[in-house]
């Protein structure tokens, strides 16, 4: 699979200076965590799940979320495992799509006894399964899903990675917040090969407080929530070598609603692109909060984002395309006559590339590059995201 797959090859060779790579569910976890992406979550009952998987991965969805958690009721729990495996057997038999064409899949449980009761349940199509999700990740609970995790490894024999879900009280209270971060510090560390990602429970946050952000606002603008963010990117989210991929938190909205500010859209890139048809459609379904918040998430140190809804994915990975600009800029600064450091002023003329400070960034600029392409010159977030969507 590849991002921008899904859209012709010409298309594809008109928008990149440098094409995404190919990848596949055995690809290095590094590249794997990069690629992930707009993850989108879908609920375990649905009954055409199978479909659903395929439809989605053919408009250029990579990274899947099946859920047995929040978004289902509890009474619905053992209809949705058992449907789970069907879904899965349907999606091994090839259908409409063959497996290698089918998105990294990911199940969401609840206890740590699901992941090895599911694993065994699954027979011979675990292999179309990337990993679990592990909600409301502390130490002790996530001790003992990491342990299940093993466990199922064991019996199916093949690699099974862990997406803990940041989001515990504990996490989100002052008074408790650095001893559960240094806890979860320990436990993701001493199962850094298996724990491909963290994610951010946003919505539980707000929940704690009885809060609620609105279409016109990110997550950034609640500062409860912003600050644990900066925590948990100051502690697990380092460019070090003890950092993790940290994805963006989830973007509830898409449906028309009244709004109270004015849309945060500039019209100046759409009529470049000649594209205010599409700027109207992203602000009349509360999308150009959306791509303001992806924004801020990459200035965080965030990287992909989990989605409820299939119109969020084309704008995330338009967004996480590399511009041609920052390719440049990261190229200049890792080569290897470089590698005394000092001062270079950017291909652009626009700023000053510090070899030293900045090459952390360039590493994961390149790597990103390589993950979602690099952008020609005169392509614009604009031109990918109009390719993604009629791809």
């Amino acid at each position: 699979m590849r991002h921008f797959g899904h859209i012709p090859s010409a298309a594809r060779a008109g928008l990149f200076h440098q094409e995404p790579a190919e990848f596949t569910a055995d690809s290095p976890a590094n590249i794997l965590a990069v690629a992930l992406g707009a993850t989108l979550y879908s609920p375990a009952t649905r009954p055409r799940l199978a479909d659903d998987v395929r439809k989605q991965a053919a408009r250029g969805v990579v990274s899947m979320v099946l859920c047995l958690e929040d978004s289902i009721a509890d009474a619905d729990v053992e209809a949705a495992e058992a449907n789970l495996v069907e879904q899965f057997a349907q999606l091994a038999a090839g259908g409409t799509g063959a497996p290698q064409d089918l998105p990294l899949l990911f199940i969401r449980v609840r206890e740590p006894g699901q992941i090895p009761d599911l694993t065994a349940r699954l027979g011979d199509t675990v292999r179309l399964l990337s990993g679990f999700v592990l909600p409301k990740f502390d130490e002790p609970r996530g001790r003992a899903f990491l342990d299940a995790l093993g466990v199922a490894e064991a019996a199916c024999g093949r690699r099974l990675f862990a997406m803990p879900v940041l989001e515990s009280p504990e996490l989100l209270h002052l008074e408790t917040r650095a001893a559960t971060l240094a806890g979860i510090a320990t436990l993701v560390n001493q199962h850094r090969d298996r724990v491909l990602a963290l994610r951010l429970g946003v919505t539980d946050f707000c929940s704690a407080y009885g809060l609620r952000r609105s279409p016109d606002m990110t997550a950034y603008d609640v500062q409860l929530v912003a600050h644990v963010i900066a925590d948990v990117v100051n502690v697990l989210g380092r460019s070090d070598g003890t950092g993790f991929t940290i994805t963006g938190p989830v973007w509830e909205y898409f449906r028309l609603g009244e709004r109270m500010f004015k849309p945060q859209l500039r019209r100046s890139p759409f009529l470049e692109g000649r594209a205010e048809d599409l700027r109207t459609a992203l602000i009349e379904h509360d999308l150009d909060g959306l791509l303001r918040e992806i924004e801020l998430d990459r200035a965080n140190g965030l990287l992909g984002k989990t989605c409820i809804h299939p119109t969020h994915v084309s704008p995330v990975h338009a967004l996480s395309v590399v511009s041609h600009e920052e390719f440049s800029d990261a190229q200049d600064i890792l080569r290897p006559e470089r590698g005394g450091g000092g001062v270079l002023r950017s291909a652009y003329t626009n700023k000053m590339n510090e070899v030293k400070p900045h090459r952390a960034w360039a590493e994961r600029t390149l790597l990103r590059a390589e993950v979602f392409g690099v952008a020609k010159e005169d392509v614009g977030f604009v031109d990918l995201l109009t390719a993604g969507l009629s791809g």
